[in-house]
């Protein structure tokens, strides 16, 4: 097998690259190590303990997400003792904050509720008390309710090491510590550029997108794998549809290239041009000069243009004709575009504004 590592897993033997990760090879393998504060393409931290498996020859159970396997090594991921860690933790995690699913945003899609009916939790053995943190409303985009979070980290990671905005860390220590913008001010009030990147990093109802609130649940809506109209990049993107209309867009890094799941503050915020009401939906031509713009068909308004240009090359030149391309389109179709300025006008009077 070359340079791969054998090792056990759960009584079966596997391989693995070196550096590899237990979790990574049980996920690579099908077999379930439950996690909240792993997220791909970041820092493994080991923080919330939840991925916990027995070592042999090891003492204390260790975190899957950040041992790295060595050769012979023997790992057990469904003891009594890996389970019994495993429950006590999510029971901790339920207590220490105000995780109600009727109203939270997140409901259908939050990874401590799933885990926890999972692991068959009618209710948390600790007394609850909430934090107690006001709700952050100050933003028209993202809502915060600190007192859902369960201080995994993963906003902090993709904040600062996927879109390297480096606006988020933790403040306070113990019972106090909480996540969020040096000298714990407001998402407003801070540098955050809104990519909305801790949005999808949340796996519980902490970070939420604001403006889908009460527009639909995960059961209910459609998603509609897309490609974001604002720029020529091409950022792939999931649309969740309900009831016929967008509320939400959200990043997905299983589409790969271009973009890996991420989006910017246009792509993930700026759908409520979609359904608004004074949007173009048919073309608009001025039939008569000086008259008032009527709808049209589209065969109708390319037969137009087509005899306008036709008639001002004919009177005043090709160089009469100038062509502005669109940073909305893809390269292929910039290249069409002044493939027609040039070849087909006959100019060479044709720019692109790549500013949005």
């Amino acid at each position: 097998m070359g340079d791969k590592i054998e090792i056990i897993i759960d009584e079966r033997k596997v391989f693995a690259e070196p550096g590899e990760t237990i979790l990574h090879v049980a996920r690579r393998e099908g077999i379930f190590i439950p996690t909240l504060c792993h997220y791909p393409g970041t820092t493994n931290v080991g923080a919330c303990r939840m991925c916990v498996v027995e070592v042999e020859g090891m003492r204390s159970l260790v975190a899957a997400c950040a041992m790295p396997v060595s050769p012979g090594m023997r790992i057990k991921t469904d003891t009594k003792r890996v389970r019994d860690a495993q429950r006590i933790i999510l029971e901790l995690l339920w207590a220490a904050g105000d995780h109600n699913c009727l109203t939270c945003e997140k409901n259908g899609a939050c990874e401590l509720q799933d885990l926890i009916y999972r692991f068959g939790i009618e209710e948390p053995r600790f007394k609850i008390t909430p934090p107690g943190y006001e709700k952050e409303e100050t933003s028209v985009m993202i809502a915060r309710d600190l007192n859902k979070c369960i201080l995994c980290g993963r906003c902090v990671r993709a904040c600062n090491e996927i879109q390297v905005n480096e606006v988020l860390d933790f403040s306070y220590r113990g019972s106090r510590a909480k996540v969020g913008p040096a000298f714990d001010t407001d998402y407003r009030s801070s540098e955050c550029y809104f990519c909305g990147e801790c949005v999808d990093a949340c796996p519980v109802g902490a970070i939420t997108f604001k403006p889908a609130r009460f527009k639909g649940r995960p059961w209910e809506e459609r998603k509609v794998k897309t490609t974001c109209t604002y720029c020529g990049v091409g950022c792939q993107m999931d649309l969740h549809v309900f009831d016929g209309k967008v509320f939400k867009v959200s990043g997905n890094a299983a589409y790969g290239e271009p973009n890996g799941g991420s989006l910017c503050i246009k792509g993930r915020f700026g759908l409520e041009f979609i359904h608004h009401p004074a949007r173009l939906r048919v073309p608009l031509i001025r039939r008569k000069k000086g008259g008032d713009l009527e709808e049209a068909t589209w065969e109708e308004a390319l037969d137009f243009v087509a005899q306008r240009l036709r008639e001002i090359k004919e009177k005043y030149g090709a160089n009469s004709i100038a062509g502005l391309a669109s940073a909305r389109a893809t390269n292929e179709e910039n290249y069409i575009f002044q493939k027609f300025i040039r070849g087909v006008i006959g100019t060479n009077n044709v720019d692109h504004c790549a500013r949005l």
